[in-house]
């Protein structure tokens, strides 16, 4: 840097000195505040402002009229001018490209109240949305955006984007110990900016990365964040939410249709684009009613880099995904589905993130929210970091998150993926690749205190919402209250009733009698956890092959399979939940670059297969026995459970008041006439609904609808029903008044 004389008026430099600018220049000055904006001294007001290709610089007052030219420094965009007095000020910028009037950032002093900044370290701080990333705000008067951001090992930290050219050197923000949080108010920004953060960590310059707590971001592959507006939805949802406790109780009736928001449907097929949220409301809604589901879960909508992720990468923990549309339109979506009567659970995912050059990963060049050693913070399955819930910091701004969905946009649930990698730290690891707790274990402590904290503050911050585990081991009490030791989720998905029930409903017919326990195993432990049955993507991919295509026989035979077993599934204790397509039979596996096969409802059994599940939710959602009871042992009583070489099980489901419901299922393609099944009444029987109807591509054999029970005791019943059991079905059959 070349020597300069020191400017000085009244004794007092108006310059700093030459190390300072030198690092101001480079883009390593950690204070920025020290050396630009206004500092007052005896003699009056000294302005700075670092514009980097300003041509000059003029200081304004309120109405806009010259107070004083700004004079060069010593370096280029490096200006100065002495005001008499203290006053406020703007600045008139004279670019290569036009004149800009504007305040200057660096007048304006701390933003961040201490409580918030005190919240933010201990872990406690539930508003994040509100407080971090970028707010629009008005400060004194004037419009703009503050931007903060958790960098605390940074050694300088810039807010860049369009506004200034992507250029570091001219927002520097404002460093706030001992939080580790930076800074800035940047006037006349609005809604819509692009921006990322520029972070200059302990070895160098790193990549721009986005906002850990952006509201939006832009529509990929770009990766910037972007500023949103607060959500300004007008909700109509108020009653829907007063009587959400009652609706999602474990006694109340829930079947969820989990969609893949990007290849439900497309405009234009399979190679067209997105629907946004507005169009979904339009299409996908009404068909979710029509099928009789109470939810929609979907997968995530959290924005994410990699579409093949299917959303299960995220990057921006606090913004729906560009792709469908903006925040309010996702609202929107929320609230029409309320209208509609259909509650909508989202995926959500607090135990990895992905390791994108953009992302969290050594944000502020430390690993700042993954754990520092690879054997704890990397996760080799899946190439991604794990999250160090064991640090304050992070352990609030994934509860933050989680709120988030819950309270800004009247979400009803979250279904927590990978929860079994959370809760083990030799998850997926070999011998000598992971690290035991403090106490020389397997189980990671700080992972079960962080989800165990997220299920009390869901309670008492989001009444009636629901936390779903998606866990596959053995783990005790996941959906146990708090208070009893438990993890206190809502409900378990039961992964081992879907690996055993496909496993059979796979063999052909002829070798079931050697797998008959596989159907039968699941009601051991079928209450000592609240259970969704789950169905869901992960079956119907990577080669698994289509729920349809898994079943054995001709096509009829397929078919028939397929409708025995959804009949058994919804028959079963557990909440319900079934990944999209396979409510009709779709042939080719998922893939979430096309949408599903609509095209298979013009043939007969396919439409089958859908009126089925149509009908199935509907009695469902009217027989309290096949819901009231799903976590007690006394809603469910084997009748035959043991006759494997039939195929032949049949059992009841009790209400309740004490009502009942006969389920008899034959998973054989033999007609089975005569076949006697114990009851509790004798009298009037009549069949609700029969897999192997006509009306669902079946071969239409039945009882005709109604049968009288005769005053014989068997299978411990004190009457009995004399059936024809159709092939490969499920009759289900209800005593009359």
């Amino acid at each position: 840097m070349n020597d300069r004389v020191a400017v000085t008026l009244s004794g007092t430099s108006l310059l700093p000195g030459d190390a300072e600018v030198d690092a101001l220049v480079r883009g390593v000055h950690g204070n920025p505040f020290a050396i630009l904006g206004p500092h007052a001294d005896r003699d009056g007001l000294v302005v700075r402002a670092y514009l980097p290709n300003a041509l000059g610089v003029d200081l304004l007052d309120w109405d806009d009229q010259v107070l004083s030219p700004m004079d060069q420094g010593q370096v280029p965009g490096l200006f100065f001018a002495r005001l008499e007095r203290p006053q406020r000020y703007r600045l008139r910028i004279r670019w290569p490209g036009g004149e800009q009037i504007t305040e200057d950032p660096y007048s304006f002093g701390p933003q961040l109240g201490e409580m918030d900044l005190y919240l933010f370290a201990e872990g406690n701080h539930r508003n994040l949305g509100h407080v971090f990333g970028a707010q629009l705000a008005e400060v004194d008067g004037v419009p703009g955006v503050r931007f903060c951001v958790w960098a605390p090992n940074a050694r300088r930290v810039s807010v860049v984007g369009d506004f200034n050219s992507w250029d570091g050197r001219r927002h520097p923000m404002r460093l706030r110990f001992p939080a580790g949080v930076w800074e800035l108010f940047i006037p006349r920004l609005g809604p819509g900016e692009k921006y990322k953060y520029e972070i200059l960590g302990p070895h160098g310059l790193l990549p721009q990365r986005a906002d850990p707590v952006a509201l939006a971001t832009e529509l990929p592959p770009g990766t910037a964040s972007v500023v949103a507006r607060p959500l300004q939805h007008q909700w109509r949802d108020g009653e829907w939410l007063e009587q959400r406790k009652a609706r999602q109780a474990v006694n109340a009736p829930m079947s969820i249709y989990e969609v893949h928001v990007g290849s439900w449907r497309k405009e234009g097929g399979d190679h067209g684009r997105y629907y946004n949220w507005h169009e979904l409301a339009e299409r996908l809604i009404p068909y979710v009613v029509e099928m009789g589901f109470t939810h929609i879960e979907l997968m995530p909508i959290m924005e994410h880099p990699f579409g093949g992720s299917w959303g299960y990468q995220p990057l921006s923990q606090f913004a729906p995904s560009a792709r469908y549309g903006s925040p309010e339109d996702f609202a929107a979506f929320i609230d029409a589905c309320h209208q509609a009567g259909i509650g909508v659970i989202l995926d959500w995912v607090p135990a990895h993130f992905p390791t994108d050059g953009h992302g969290l990963g050594h944000f502020d060049g430390t690993s700042l929210y993954e754990y520092a050693h690879p054997f704890e913070g990397f996760h080799q399955d899946w190439d991604t970091f794990i999250y160090n819930l064991g640090r304050t910091e992070v352990h609030g701004f994934m509860l933050a998150s989680a709120l988030h969905w819950l309270r800004e946009f009247h979400v009803d649930g979250l279904r927590v993926d990978a929860v079994a990698s959370m809760l083990y730290r030799d998850y997926s690891r070999k011998e000598g690749e992971w690290i035991p707790n403090r106490y020389g274990g397997r189980e990671n402590l700080e992972a079960i205190d962080f989800l165990r904290h997220l299920n009390d503050v869901v309670e008492f911050e989001a009444p009636g919402a629901v936390v779903i585990a998606e866990e596959s081991t053995a783990f005790p009490g996941v959906s146990r209250p708090t208070q009893d030791g438990g993890l206190g989720f809502a409900y378990k998905w039961n992964m081992g009733w879907m690996h055993d029930t496909l496993k059979y409903i796979e063999e052909n017919p002829i070798h079931r009698a050697y797998h008959h326990d596989k159907m039968t195993f699941g009601l051991i432990y079928a209450f000592s956890e609240h259970f969704v049955l789950p169905i869901s993507h992960d079956e119907v991919v990577h080669g698994k092959r289509s729920l349809i295509d898994k079943m054995p026989g001709d096509r009829w035979q397929k078919f028939a399979n397929l409708r025995a077993y959804l009949s058994f599934m919804w028959t079963h204790p557990g909440k319900k939940l079934l990944f999209m397509g396979s409510e009709f039979g779709q042939w080719r596996e998922w893939s979430h670059d096309r949408e599903l096969d609509w095209f298979l409802l013009d043939e007969p059994d396919h439409r089958g297969a859908q009126r089925l599940v149509q009908d199935l939710n509907r009695l469902y959602q009217g027989a309290p026995a096949l819901y009231e009871r799903d976590s007690d042992y006394r809603g469910f009583q084997w009748v035959i459970g043991d006759d494997r070489w039939n195929s032949v099980y049949a059992w009841l489901r009790w209400s309740e008041s004490g009502e009942p419901l006969l389920v008899v299922c034959n998973f054989t393609p033999v007609v089975r006439e005569g076949y006697g099944v114990g009851v509790p009444r004798d009298g009037r029987w009549v069949e609700v609904l029969n897999s192997d109807a006509e009306c669902y591509g079946g071969s239409n054999v039945g009882n005709g609808g109604l049968l009288e029970a005769l005053e014989e005791p068997s299978h411990g019943q004190p009457a009995t029903l004399m059936l024809t059991l159709p092939p490969l079905a499920v009759v289900i059959l209800r005593p009359t008044e």
